[in-house]
């Protein structure tokens, strides 16, 4: 049975359907939306004002990454990890998974992106953060 959520998000469904496709990833990406600026409390991390439009968040799942992934997709949750507090405003539209480590691909993008809060879903990693901000990109 397909899950409409993970259908809706585009052609990585295919890669969340069969867990086995994923194996090889541990690292994920998520393109997010943000459709209006707003002020979000990202739990102990502070208050924060994200600007209206996408943003790419980095994560890892040694295993389980279809599941870590689907958890992401679902809008009722318990509040976890930093991006659960994002994602109650925004909309994940694209998921990417990928072979280079988390930390490597937080210093790829840290070199051509900028960076909205520092310490975001990285505070337990050497990276600033693992949230980006895309300007006038999708």
């Amino acid at each position: 049975m397909r899950n409409p959520r993970l259908a809706r998000v585009g052609p990585q469904q295919n890669l969340l359907q069969k867990e086995n496709k994923t194996d090889l990833a541990i690292t994920y990406l998520l393109n997010i939306y943000l459709e209006k600026q707003k002020c979000i409390r990202v739990g102990k991390l502070g208050t924060f004002r994200f600007k209206n439009g996408y943003y790419i968040y980095i994560g890892s799942a040694k295993r389980n990454m279809a599941k870590r992934i689907a958890r992401h997709l679902r809008k009722k949750k318990k509040k976890f990890w930093h991006i659960d507090y994002l994602l109650q405003y925004a909309e994940v539209k694209k998921v990417w998974t990928s072979d280079i480590p988390e930390e490597k691909m937080a210093e790829l993008l840290a070199e051509k992106m900028t960076a909205p809060v520092l310490g975001f879903g990285a505070s337990d990693k050497k990276s600033k953060t693992h949230l980006f901000y895309c300007e006038g990109t999708r």
